[in-house]
């Protein structure tokens, strides 16, 4: 299955409901990112949940990263 795209109009008025800054979309992990706060929140069936208790850590932990 593909990842869908998010309409670019949405994009531009998310934000993270945590500092109210801008998000960063990862087409392919299909999450939006909070740089700044190391979050990243998940996209579900193309709707993004914007939800603070469903934020998860980023960038994820990767055993390969040095």
């Amino acid at each position: 299955m593909n990842a869908m795209s998010l309409d670019p109009q949405l994009l531009e008025i998310l934000v993270c409901p945590q500092d109210k800054g801008p998000l960063t979309y990862i087409e392919d992990k299909e999450v939006l990112v909070n740089e700044r706060l190391g979050v990243a929140y998940p996209i579900e069936d193309g709707i993004p949940v914007m939800l603070v208790d469903h934020a998860q850590a980023w960038p994820p932990y990767s055993a390969h990263e040095s």
